[in-house]
C-alpha cells in the first residue's frame, strides 16, 4: 500500500495555496496542483487520509473534463509529469497521478451548485422553507427524491476553516454581472446534465455537484475538480430508495459517521477509526472504477497507488 500523502513537499518550488485537499504551486506560466489524500467534512479537514484518494480524484477529474470539451473549456495542460518543468521533476515520485498542470486562471468569487435531487443542506433548507436557495419547491417532497427539474443553487466561497454559505442567483449578478452569471448558470446546468446521463448509464445517480469556473484571457474556462466524490453525491442507481438517505460512493458515508458523534463541526477534527478511513477509501475507488470501467493495475509507476486508478 503506498504512504499516505498528507501534505506534498516540493521545497523547491513556490506553493501558493494549500486547500482542504490540494496543494497549488507557481511554476512560472502555469499552476502546478497536487491533490492529496487529506478529506473535509463540515469544511474542517480530518487528521487522517484517505488511501489513494489523491490518485482517484485527480483521474475523475480528467474523465470528466474530457467529456464536456465542447461545452466549456477547462484548465488542464497535461497530467503527465514528463510535460510538467524540469524543476519539477526531482519531485516525481510525488506527483505521478496526483497532480495536473493547469492554466493561470482569475476565478469566480461563487461555487456554482447544481441539484438534480433533493439531498443534505438542500433537504434542510426544503424543510424550513419549501425552497431551496429562495427556489420555491412544490410541497411533499421526500428526501432524495428526484427534482422536477435541476436547479442552481449558488453559494459563497468561504475561507478555509469557514463554512459556504447559499447565496440567491441575483447575488451572483452582483458579483459576476448579469451576462456571466447566466452564462455560469447555463454550463454549470448543461454539464451536470449530460454528466447526469453518463453516469445513469454506468449504475451511478448524481444527485447534485459544485463547480469552480475562471475567467482567462476573456474567456470563462472550468477549474479546479470535475464531478469527483468530494464535489458530488454519487449514489448506486440499483439500491435508490427516496424517503431518506441514501447509500453513496462519496465523502457522505464519513459525514453521516461524523453526525453521531458528540461533535461541533468546528476544528480540532475527531480522531478517525481506522475502519471509517478504509471503507471511506473503497467508495471512492469503487466510483472511479464504475465510471471509467478502469480495473485495478497489475504495474504503476514509482509512487503510484497501484489500485486503479489509471494514473500509468
Amino acid at each position: 500500500m503506498t504512504p499516505i500523502v498528507m501534505q506534498s513537499s516540493c521545497p523547491d518550488l513556490k506553493l501558493v495555496n494549500q486547500g482542504k485537499v490540494r496543494d497549488i504551486y507557481d511554476v512560472g506560466e502555469y499552476l502546478l496542483i497536487v491533490t492529496s489524500d487529506r478529506i473535509s467534512a463540515f469544511d474542517v479537514i480530518m487528521n487522517e487520509g484517505i488511501p489513494q484518494k489523491g490518485y482517484v480524484l485527480t483521474e475523475i477529474s480528467k474523465f470528466w473534463f474530457e467529456k464536456m470539451t465542447d461545452i466549456i473549456p477547462n484548465h488542464i495542460v497535461s497530467t503527465n509529469v514528463d510535460d510538467f518543468p524540469p524543476e519539477t521533476h526531482k519531485y516525481r515520485e510525488q506527483l505521478e497521478g496526483r497532480s495536473m498542470l493547469v492554466k493561470k486562471a482569475q476565478p469566480l468569487p461563487v461555487e456554482c451548485i447544481v441539484r438534480g435531487y433533493i439531498s443534505g443542506s438542500g433537504w434542510k433548507d426544503y424543510q424550513k422553507t419549501g425552497a431551496i436557495c429562495g427556489i420555491p419547491l412544490p410541497e411533499g417532497l421526500k428526501e432524495s427524491d428526484k427534482l422536477p427539474e435541476v436547479i442552481f443553487t449558488p453559494s459563497t466561497k468561504a475561507e478555509l476553516g469557514e463554512h459556504d454559505e447559499n447565496i440567491p442567483f441575483s447575488k451572483v449578478e452582483e458579483l459576476c454581472g448579469a451576462e456571466l452569471a447566466a452564462k455560469v448558470r447555463d454550463v454549470t446546468i448543461a454539464i451536470y446534465e449530460r454528466a447526469r446521463d453518463i453516469a445513469n448509464e454506468k449504475g451511478i445517480i448524481i444527485a447534485d455537484t459544485k463547480f469552480e469556473f475562471g475567467m482567462l484571457d476573456g474567456e470563462l474556462i472550468w477549474i479546479d475538480e470535475a464531478l469527483t466524490p468530494d464535489s458530488s453525491r454519487f449514489w448506486p442507481k440499483d439500491q435508490y430508495q427516496p424517503g431518506g438517505q441514501q447509500p453513496s460512493f462519496d465523502k457522505q458515508f464519513l459525514r453521516d459517521y461524523l453526525e453521531t458523534l458528540d461533535w461541533g463541526k468546528t476544528a480540532p477534527a475527531p480522531d478517525l477509526p481506522q475502519e471509517i478511513v478504509e471503507k471511506t477509501g473503497q467508495k471512492y475507488m469503487e466510483a472511479l472504477t464504475r465510471l471509467t470501467q478502469s480495473a485495478t493495475l497489475n504495474t504503476a509507476p514509482s509512487g503510484c497507488c497501484g489500485g486503479g486508478c489509471g494514473c500509468s
